[in-house]
């Protein structure tokens, strides 16, 4: 059986913030290309996200290298938001 992997991406409002993700799960391709950027090679990916295949983690860093300026961008995003938070949480635990 082929599969067509343009098939395996998908992007749905509602779902993951309307950012690009693999079809039939929820995980974003953000996700699998921060595992990628931090070091880890697809045979690693594939065990951090046991429910993938090889082929979907292939999939998504295909996806990723084709559109690493947005995903890249998105990642940022997700930090940034992560780093005010954090920092928001910090000043609020020293009130107390």
């Amino acid at each position: 059986m082929n599969t067509n992997i343009g098939s395996m991406i998908t992007y749905t409002a509602g779902i993951v913030g309307g950012r690009p993700y693999l079809n039939g799960t929820r995980v974003p391709i953000s996700a699998i290309a921060l595992s990628y950027k931090q070091g880890y090679l697809p045979e690693e990916i594939v065990q951090q996200f046991e429910r993938l295949s090889i082929a979907q983690i292939y999939a998504a860093l295909a996806y990723y290298h084709t559109n690493q300026v947005e995903i890249d961008a998105d990642i940022a995003r997700k930090e940034a938001l992560y780093e005010k938070l954090a920092a928001e949480q910090l000043q609020t635990s020293k009130h107390t």
